[in-house]
């Protein structure tokens, strides 16, 4: 009786086009409501109406964020059978009628056009403010504590970097001793062009500089050592699509630092500084780290007022094959040179 009467909620609560259409359009990305209005074309009001039923039906899970509420599909990890059935229905989109399929495509296209401006909006303030970006960054937590957090969390050997969001190629410049190459992607020329400047002298054997979008990294898959993010994730509307741009980039065994805020409740933020978040809580991160194969292994927290700065350390697993290597590496004949040249 349990499962039938789960599943006499799920299909009540989907016995109505807007929630349904909703759900295709959670399956892009964790959406908040004022966002799926503008994209249903309905009032906030009614849009909230029906993403309660879809909650109290355990199909999404609703999470506050300031005075924003965000919404995210929930069908992935229930273990409830009718809810896996619904998962793998929503993903084979043959059973949507021809004029629900135009439909869905055409909220799609809305929700890109929507999240096209947004990124319009920021490439117009990061133009703005590139010659003074290191200075404002500063003001949310003084950078000399936040640099030296970071490069305790760090290994001292890098290998091959690359920084995603560079701005004005900071992160580079701190972490050039560690590293063997560094590529530094950012889709504003304005900061690409301060980013240039700053990091000349390593001269350009040493630092690659892309322009390029976070959601689309124009890297090879799996080529880097290691991957740092500073103060760019809350930027993105889909912070989970940006960290799975990074786990791609990542090599087998190799490590990601993203430094970001906590959660935090400062809305001007978003209207003023082009901000898409308002932080990140460590059970978030982790959940996006782990959703790209990436294990979240430490964190640090740099308490301020009102911004609290954290740092996220997390490690791509290592292939069963190089796993072997490094264990041969590791033997007796490998450690001794003399040893190793006789056999």
């Amino acid at each position: 009786m349990m499962l039938e009467m789960d599943m006499l909620t799920i299909f009540r609560a989907l016995a109505d086009e807007t929630r349904l259409r909703i759900l295709l359009l959670l399956q892009q990305m964790e959406l908040a409501v004022g966002e799926l209005a503008l994209v249903l074309d309905q009032s906030q009001p009614r849009v909230s109406r029906h993403v309660r039923i879809l909650v109290e039906a355990g199909l999404a899970e609703r999470r506050k964020e300031g005075s924003w509420v965000f919404l995210r599909l929930n069908v992935t990890s229930s273990g409830i059978a009718s809810a896996r059935m619904l998962r793998d229905l929503l993903s084979q989109h043959d059973f949507l009628s021809s004029d629900m399929a135009r439909q869905r495509d055409s909220d799609i296209a809305q929700l890109e056009a929507i999240r096209a401006q947004r990124a319009q909006q920021a490439a117009q303030y990061f133009a703005a403010h590139a010659d003074e970006w290191d200075a404002i960054r500063s003001l949310h937590q003084p950078d000399d504590k936040v640099e030296a957090a970071l490069l305790a969390l760090l290994g001292d050997d890098l290998g091959d970097l690359l920084d995603v969001g560079t701005g004005t190629g900071r992160m580079v410049e701190l972490l050039a001793s560690r590293v063997d190459h560094a590529t530094a992607v950012d889709n504003s020329p304005d900061m690409l062009r301060l980013a240039r400047a700053k990091l000349e002298p390593l001269g350009p054997d040493r630092v690659d500089l892309l322009l390029g979008d976070f959601y689309s990294l124009p890297v090879d898959e799996a080529r880097f050592d290691s991957v740092i993010m500073h103060q760019a994730l809350h930027y993105a509307d889909n912070p989970g699509e940006v960290i799975a741009q990074i786990g791609r980039a990542l090599a087998p065994g190799g490590t990601v630092a993203i430094i970001d805020f906590a959660p935090h409740a400062l809305e001007e933020l978003r209207s003023r500084d082009a901000h898409a978040r308002l932080g990140f809580a460590d059970t978030q991160i982790r959940d996006f780290m782990a959703a790209a194969g990436i294990t979240l292994s430490e964190s640090s927290t740099l308490k301020g007022d009102p911004l609290t700065i954290k740092i996220w350390v997390g490690k791509a697993p290592v292939s069963p094959v190089e796993l072997q290597n490094k264990h041969a590496d590791q033997s007796p004949q490998s450690l001794n040179p003399q040893k190793a040249q006789s056999v």
